[in-house]
């Protein structure tokens, strides 16, 4: 009798654990980036210093939900502590294009009306995911490039900044090595075996890239990316975040995606909007939908991860590389952040 009662013990406590997981709302979640992040390449003092801005973001964006605004106001705040601490590809610390220049990319998009902003190859907007957010709110287009965004920006009051704002020694660095390495390959050579695209070695120098994803106290969704694209890029060559549906997607009625990792296979796999319809369409869970795209895109020779929230505060973080810096916080205020696998 006593082993049974024992038993009927140990079955109520797991059931009692596994329904408080399910029950488990989240109010955010971020990713800083994925590639190949080793422990064992990380000192204490960076991989404190990651976990410590990672935190700071998601209190940042976690302050504004608490005070009831919204969750594009999360997004932008979160995404802004992110874009102002150099060791993201994104804002200040962005990667060097071949000819060393810092070209931003970044997309915003409110899940309740569908309205989405972003900008592409600008050099001069301290934040780039409020100069997307102001193309979103303020003007009548959705994506607006180079020096068109730029003036846009500063008519509408953004921060403008000298380009050498964004120079950060460890990023020119990482430019010289990829140089020196010529391992990035800007035009495709479609002769050439699935390795050599791009570089079968420099695309894990771009991992940085940022995003926020979050659920304000009105239910509504609100995605953003930010990012400084890939090292020794060329040509103006412009990824998946400023690309609506490609590496930024949100919908209330199914959920709001960020994407990190190599955006030509994002794009070619329309990753962010796929997991919402798989969703919408499929009934299928955000997890189940983030890890049937993140599969495909794995099998096609990308690689990286996302990030994925849904209109009842489930989350999924998938990614096939060795790691991903990125963080939660759930509706009562608990962060969690992780950095390997």
């Amino acid at each position: 009798m006593k082993r049974l009662k024992l038993i009927a013990l140990f079955l109520f406590s797991a059931l009692t654990l596994q329904v408080s997981a399910q029950q488990k709302k989240y109010a955010m979640v971020i990713h800083g980036g994925a590639g190949t992040i080793l422990k064992k390449n990380m000192s204490p003092e960076m991989e404190a210093a990651y976990i410590a801005v990672l935190t700071q973001a998601l209190q940042a964006g976690y302050a504004q939900i608490k005070a009831g605004k919204t969750s594009m106001d999360a997004v932008e705040a979160t995404i802004h502590v992110m874009e102002n601490d150099p060791h993201f590809n994104a804002g200040k610390g962005a990667v060097f294009t071949h000819d060393g220049k810092n070209e931003l990319d970044a997309a915003i998009m409110d899940g309740k009306t569908l309205m989405a902003g972003s900008v592409a190859g600008v050099t001069t907007i301290k934040n780039p995911i409020s100069a997307a957010r102001a193309v979103m709110e303020k003007s009548e287009h959705v994506m607006m490039v180079g020096a068109g965004a730029e003036q846009f920006a500063k008519e509408v009051g953004l921060e403008i900044v000298d380009p050498k704002y964004f120079w950060t020694k460890e990023r020119w660095n990482g430019l010289q090595k990829a140089i020196k390495e010529d391992s990035t390959k800007a035009v495709l050579d479609h002769g050439s075996k699935k390795s050599e695209l791009l570089g079968s070695k420099n695309h894990d120098y771009k991992f940085g890239t940022v995003g926020c994803v979050a659920l304000d106290k009105a239910g509504n969704l609100a995605a953003g990316t930010s990012t400084g694209g890939m090292t020794n890029k060329k040509y103006g060559r412009v990824g998946d975040a400023p690309i609506i549906g490609a590496g930024t997607y949100c919908n209330n009625e199914t959920a709001g995606i960020s994407c990190t990792g190599w955006g030509e296979f994002y794009i070619r796999n329309v990753v962010a909007k796929t997991i919402s319809d798989l969703m919408e369409y499929k009934s299928l869970s955000v997890a189940e939908a983030s890890k049937i795209v993140l599969d495909k895109v794995g099998k096609m020779g990308g690689d990286g991860g996302l990030i994925a929230l849904d209109k009842n505060g489930n989350v999924a973080m998938p990614f096939n590389t060795e790691g991903m810096y990125r963080g939660t916080i759930t509706t009562d205020g608990k962060i969690e952040v992780s950095i390997y696998k």
